[in-house]
């Protein structure tokens, strides 16, 4: 090795153990933050959280100004609309931050529920208890709110975090863990149990989810790079929150107006989140009636169909689908239809491309709905609703750290609950074993 070649070589490992040694240390202390935690009454958990809304409530032109130095800087970096949508905070979406962080702190609060309690031959009573998960490591992208989401749910049933947002959010981030900060300290909890990671080098996560022994779960959120790189470099359990490639299925006696409505919700309302549809299936027995339909009104939208032959046959204006077209979370105004020969055809379809987050059925036949309720594969199933309601808000979580595609430990949207383990807590009376 030349000398040059050896000199850039000891500045990258000592970059690394710098990020290393910095990583470790704000672990550390999260798991010391974490123990304080855990024995906080529910009361006071639920009391910072309050606090943590009237922060939000009275500084959002604080957030506001530095949620704009991110806008500008994205769109200067070319960033996609989508992105952009993500990224994007009004004083009315902080607002509803608020008051999603007030709901989750007026949730049941799971720590401490006797999940099971028995009485063994022996007079052991056995009991498993809800308690802390511990330290949670979130990685996430673009959207700010996530800071907050993620601190709330976390603090309710008391783990400690560290938070690791997308460089494009790092303002806004900055200023939402200023008021989180702020809240703990006014309700005299440590301020380390909730830590943002500001360094916008990718080692960071890689030294994050390898902390054994202080952080107790790794969570990725974002897009499928970010997802494959926390799962490949992890050390710690990762619950996955992988790409959502929803499915609806027209299946038939649902009329045309009525599935044109859930489809342009489903695909429309929020185009870039990842419970959004990404492929309509139809019926061949329907398309007919019912595709035509559904075309124009997603043309309004200014959404562009990539279709098979049969879907291109009947809506003249769509562009024929390339078979990377099925299985792709486009995040934007752009929807795969196919046209599919029954529901043996259309539950192999989603077998195939699904990415296990969200599939619905729009039918008339109960046969046809249970046979979707039992054989699709994914955290949700639907019949006859909008994949959007797939959300831990509107399925009654209060709010969501994300939705989770892995199936362990949790499935689906990842509210208080699942930021919980359980111990056994078993008391004798002088019992010894034989």
């Amino acid at each position: 090795m030349k000398m040059g070649e050896r000199g850039a070589g000891c500045a990258m490992m000592c970059a690394r153990m710098s990020i290393d040694d910095e990583i470790a240390a704000i672990c550390s202390r999260a798991k010391e933050a974490s123990r304080r935690l855990a024995y906080a009454s529910s009361e006071k958990r639920q009391a910072v959280l309050l606090v943590l809304a009237k922060e939000l409530r009275a500084r959002t032109p604080e957030v506001l100004v530095a949620n704009a130095l991110d806008v500008a800087a994205a769109k200067e970096r070319g960033l996609s609309a989508a992105m952009i949508d993500r990224l994007a905070l009004t004083a009315v979406g902080i607002e509803a931050i608020a008051k999603g962080v007030e709901e989750i702190a007026l949730l049941p609060d799971p720590v401490g529920e006797v999940v099971s309690d028995v009485r063994r031959p022996n007079g052991l009573r056995v009991r498993r208890v809800r308690v802390p998960l511990g330290v949670i490591a979130m990685v996430y992208e673009s959207r700010p709110n996530v800071t907050i989401d993620a601190a709330a749910l976390c603090l309710r049933v008391g783990d400690a975090a560290v938070l690791r947002g997308g460089s494009e959010a790092r303002n806004s981030n900055l200023a939402f863990a200023k008021l989180i900060a702020s809240a703990l300290s006014k309700e005299a909890l440590p301020i380390d149990a909730i830590q943002l990671v500001t360094t916008p080098d990718r080692d960071a996560i890689r030294a994050l989810v390898q902390q054994v022994g202080t952080v107790d779960l790794a969570i990725p959120r974002g897009g499928e790079a970010l997802v494959r790189f926390v799962t490949e470099h992890a050390r710690v359990p990762v619950v996955q929150h992988y790409k959502g490639v929803c499915h609806t299925y027209i299946d038939g006696g649902v009329s045309a107006v009525v599935a044109r409505d859930i489809v342009i919700n489903a695909k429309l309302s929020r185009p870039a989140v990842c419970n959004a549809l990404e492929c309509l299936l139809v019926d061949a027995k329907v398309a007919e009636e019912v595709l035509p339909v559904i075309a124009e009104a997603l043309a309004r939208g200014g959404c562009e169909i990539r279709g098979c032959e049969r879907t291109c046959e009947l809506v003249p204006s769509a562009r024929r689908a390339l078979d990377s077209d099925y299985g792709t979370e486009f995040l934007d105004r752009v929807l795969a239809v196919r046209v599919v020969d029954g529901i043996d055809a259309a539950i192999d379809h989603v077998a195939r491309f699904g990415s296990g987050h969200t599939e619905a059925i729009l039918t008339s036949d109960e046969a046809h709905a249970e046979r979707w309720r039992r054989e699709v594969d994914a955290a949700c199933v639907m019949v006859n609703a909008s994949t959007r309601f797939h959300d831990g808000g509107e399925l009654g979580l209060g709010a969501e750290i994300g939705i989770a595609t892995s199936r362990l430990h949790w499935r689906g949207p990842m509210g208080a609950e699942s930021l919980t383990t359980f111990k056994w807590v078993v008391d004798g009376t002088g019992q010894t074993r034989i």
